[in-house]
């Protein structure tokens, strides 16, 4: 396999397919990376040469593009001064509720985890005792 960025990325798929598993590479910035280094996109990884490997791989650390490790850290202290400054969007965050404005009433059960607080969900049968 292929190690780009710390990254192991797949051998039977397309260098154009492959790149965006690294964290912070989409679709659309692999396809400028291999056009400024000039490595055919319908070439699969694993007949990628050495050399063409070294290309991507000082292309992606010179041209200063945060990926992985220095990505995530980057959007985790962005996070960090968003709940420190006690902004709206850091509280969203601090109470695990949608932060971009979605609503809340329903639909946002994936942020929550699945909780069910209807007024149904925790009665009791009608012939039960109480």
């Amino acid at each position: 396999m292929a190690r780009i960025a710390g990254i192991n990325i797949p051998n039977e798929k397309r260098i154009e397919a492959s790149l965006p598993y690294i964290y912070g590479i989409g679709l659309p910035l692999a396809k400028k990376i291999l056009k400024a280094t000039g490595v055919d996109a319908n070439k699969r990884t694993k007949d990628l040469t050495e050399s063409e490997l070294n290309k991507l791989r000082e292309y992606i650390e010179k041209t200063g593009f945060k990926v992985e490790g220095q990505l995530r850290q980057q959007i985790l202290l962005n996070i960090k001064r968003l709940k420190e400054i006690g902004s709206y969007r850091g509280t969203r965050h601090i109470r695990g509720l949608p932060v971009r404005g979605q609503r809340t009433k329903t639909n946002s059960r994936t942020r929550r985890g699945n909780v069910r607080k209807t007024a149904g969900s925790g009665r009791k049968a009608a012939n039960e005792k109480t």
